[in-house]
């Protein structure tokens, strides 16, 4: 793996521990503080960031992560954030990438390891 996308693989697992901060507070807070909200879109949009960058350094994506996907998603909320629906950004948050966690345990091992070795 390069050090390039161990990189992007680390700031990933670090924005889904933000992610895992917001959802513990829970659905109706979330709804209710749009400051959560502009937090969580900005969470989405560098996953489907380092998720483009990850496909053009031809990292592929484990079962239950899809590189596409969060690109789509980085470009509707950057381009449609007047039509973003926060019951359906409350589901990518609280229950699709709490998976990513577990399915990119692996990549994210493997991405700790190359930067040890390269210090």
């Amino acid at each position: 793996m390069e050090v390039k996308a161990a990189k992007e693989l680390l700031h990933i697992r670090s924005w889904l521990m933000r992610i895992d901060d917001i959802v513990t507070r829970g659905e109706v807070v979330y709804l209710a503080d749009d400051l959560l909200q502009e937090a969580g879109d900005s969470l989405m949009m560098k996953l489907g960031e380092a998720a483009n960058r990850l496909s053009r350094l031809g990292v592929l994506a484990p079962d239950g992560v899809e590189w596409a996907l969060a690109v789509a998603n980085r470009n509707f909320i950057i381009h449609q954030y007047d039509e973003i629906n926060r019951e359906l950004t409350w589901l990518t948050l609280a229950s699709d990438l709490p998976e990513w966690k577990v399915s990119l345990q692996l990549l994210f091992d493997e991405a700790s390891s190359v930067l040890d070795d390269a210090v």
